[in-house]
């Protein structure tokens, strides 16, 4: 195994035992997912009207990211 294997496997670790600990405590707004939600006002909040521009610009960006991600891997990075 190389040094990036070895790193990409500590990434990994660490990301579990937060996102673990973040599952187990019960505390709002610690989770990735939470995050993510807040971070491109995806959750829902009651009565809401219409998204700015600026709501629809990070929202595209993150259905963008995640699309070319998911054929990034599905392709085996031709992508």
């Amino acid at each position: 195994m190389t040094t990036w294997s070895w790193a990409w496997i500590a990434w990994l670790a660490a990301f579990v035992a937060i996102e673990g600990k973040a599952l187990t405590n019960k505390t709002k707004g610690d989770t990735l997912s939470e995050h993510v939600w807040k971070w491109f006002s995806t959750a829902r909040t009651g009565a809401q009207g219409q998204p700015t521009g600026w709501v629809r610009l990070r929202r595209f960006a993150l259905l963008a990211f995640m699309t070319w991600l998911s054929v990034h891997f599905l392709t085996g990075g031709l992508f």
